[in-house]
């Protein structure tokens, strides 16, 4: 078994990468398990994590041969677009290593809460391949993302808070990932979609006009009166 899923509270699936010896390393079952997941239609938040304390994923299993490995990582690339393009919330919580393929997953989520002794590397020139600029200059700006990109230095929680990379850190991520999941289920689910497509439009004009045109579509109909996240 390579993942450990369960439904936490109604409306989340927590699915836990569960290659401890492995480091989680992603090999071709875990990936399939990975975009099995991530298509459950009837989950609102996806949490994504691991069932080791010491280790979210260390990337692409070094083990697999060439061909076996490139054939990973395209698959990887087409999970990350699945990821951004799920009507659910993706929230990450991590622990120890997210390296590589690992700090991939965080950044393909929505939301982040990791561990205070959580360490990320986005490895990618040093082996001849470009890693993770499709979206750090989004979440941390150009410059910083040249900077993890190229330096490839492991970044520890309290930078990955400072610089905008992860919103949290916490003891217990996967408890705090639940809290936030339990918070977001209450929520109206169209205007939680709308949310995570319109952010993702790049323009300002562009998503000015499609967040216009949602509200002028919505009907106000939720019940009650939310409020905001503890």
């Amino acid at each position: 078994m390579t993942l450990d899923l369960s439904t936490p509270h109604p409306g989340v699936l927590q699915v836990l990468m569960d290659r401890p010896a492995q480091m989680n390393a992603l090999d071709p079952v875990l990936l399939s398990g990975l975009v099995r997941s991530m298509a459950v239609e009837d989950a609102s938040v996806v949490i994504l994590g691991s069932t080791s304390r010491d280790c979210f994923s260390a990337g692409v299993d070094l083990k697999l041969g060439d061909q076996e490995r490139a054939e990973v990582s395209r698959g990887l690339y087409r999970l990350y677009h699945q990821m951004r393009e799920t009507r659910a919330i993706l929230v990450a919580a991590a622990e120890g290593h997210a390296i590589g393929g690992g700090a991939q997953l965080l950044i393909a989520s929505d939301l982040r809460v990791v561990g205070p002794q959580v360490s990320i590397r986005f490895l990618g020139p040093g082996h001849g391949l470009a890693v993770g600029a499709w979206r750090l200059p989004g979440l941390v700006g150009r410059g910083r993302a040249m900077d993890l990109m190229l330096s490839m230095r492991a970044v520890g929680a309290e930078e990955a808070l400072s610089i905008g990379l992860v919103e949290e850190v916490k003891p217990e991520p996967l408890v705090r990932a639940l809290e936030i999941a339990r918070h977001i289920v209450g929520l109206s689910p169209p205007a939680v979609a709308a949310l995570k497509r319109i952010v993702a439009i790049p323009g300002e004009p562009e998503a000015l006009i499609a967040e216009a045109e949602f509200n002028d579509r919505w009907n106000g109909a939720f019940p009650g009166r939310a409020t905001g996240r503890d």
